[in-house]
């Protein structure tokens, strides 16, 4: 697994003063994708509908709106 290339911007353009601290997100060469975030699993996993769940292997992050919504953009429609 490797990363192909960032989806959207970089930290120091969404004001990030170092830009080493920040979400991000990357397309990965199998398609998939790797999200850079906050880990709020813990916060968040009572609060997830009845028909979604979290294996003790995933994590619910959180990104900044900003975040994705500079990604979009660069996100394939397939």
């Amino acid at each position: 697994m490797q990363i192909v290339r960032r989806i959207g911007v970089p930290p120091r353009e969404r004001g990030s003063a170092s830009g080493q601290t920040c979400p991000d997100i990357f397309e990965l060469n199998d398609g998939n994708f790797a999200v850079i975030g906050t880990d709020r699993t813990s916060a968040l996993v009572t609060e997830l509908p009845s028909d979604a769940g979290c294996a003790d292997y995933e994590r619910i992050v959180v990104v900044s709106r900003e975040t994705l919504i500079r990604a979009k953009a660069d996100i394939p429609d397939k």
